[in-house]
This record gives structure tokens, C-alpha cells and sequence, in this order.
């Protein structure tokens, strides 16, 4: 498999690894965004997070939750981001959480900037769109 995520769990890509478990790892990026910037991805390959088991799942968001305080201490805060799919952002196609300090003069921006507007939604479709995302 091409996946630069799987030949780092495997050891063919030398990385910094922070912290492992039996089905996640940790390790800072190779390309930060900013000083402290970790990601964390699950060993097994997986796109998508729903193609993950719910354990694989509790242990990667585990993971994070252990190393969040760490990376927090850096600036003060810190951007919890995951790409779920290529039409989401996501550049490469194996699961990661990214954990990027920031800070007020980073220009990064809230999520709300990331995008043109807002978009307005009419009372159907909020209605069409609560009744097909009702669990």
C-alpha cells in the first residue's frame, strides 16, 4: 500500500512518536502548521472514521484525549481538526486527528472563516435535513 501513514506505523518513514498504543499512535508532523502541531491515526488503514470499529475508534479518540494536554500547554489552545474524506480536505486517505496549538496572531481563523458565507436554509429544508440525520 502507498500510504505514507501506514509505512510509518510500519517503520519503513522514521517519525517522532510520542506516544503508542496497541491500535493508535501519535507523532508530531513532519509539515506543521505551527510549533507542536501532533497527529494521531489509528494502525489500521482506514479512510473514513465510520469504517472504524467503535473500539478502534475509543482508542484513537483515547489517544487524543491523553495527549491534548500536552500539546494545549504549548500556546493555551489548541485546533482539534479531522478531514473525513478527500471532499473534506483530507490529502491523504488514512484517518489522522490533527492537534495544532494556536494562537490569536496565527491567522488561522475560526472554522467559520474557512468558508464564504453563511448558508441560509429554509424551515423545509432544516426539517428535511433533521429528519435524515435523527438517530
Amino acid at each position: 500500500m502507498d500510504c505514507i501513514f501506514c509505512k510509518i506505523i510500519s517503520g519503513e518513514i522514521p517519525t517522532n512518536i510520542l506516544k503508542e498504543t496497541s491500535r493508535s499512535i501519535c507523532f508530531l508532523d513532519a509539515f506543521p502548521l505551527a510549533k507542536g502541531h501532533v497527529l494521531v491515526i489509528p494502525k489500521n488503514h482506514h479512510q473514513k472514521i465510520q469504517d472504524m470499529s467503535i473500539e478502534e475508534n475509543i482508542d484513537l479518540f483515547s489517544l487524543v484525549h491523553l495527549i491534548i494536554s500536552k500539546v494545549d500547554s504549548i500556546t493555551g489552545s489548541t485546533l482539534i481538526a479531522v478531514h473525513n474524506g478527500a471532499e473534506a480536505g483530507q490529502e491523504v486517505p488514512h484517518v489522522h486527528v490533527h492537534l495544532v496549538p494556536r494562537s490569536k496572531n496565527d491567522s488561522a481563523g475560526a472554522i467559520h472563516s474557512m468558508f464564504d458565507s453563511t448558508l441560509k436554509l429554509s424551515e423545509f429544508e432544516i426539517n428535511e435535513l433533521y429528519n435524515k440525520l435523527k438517530i
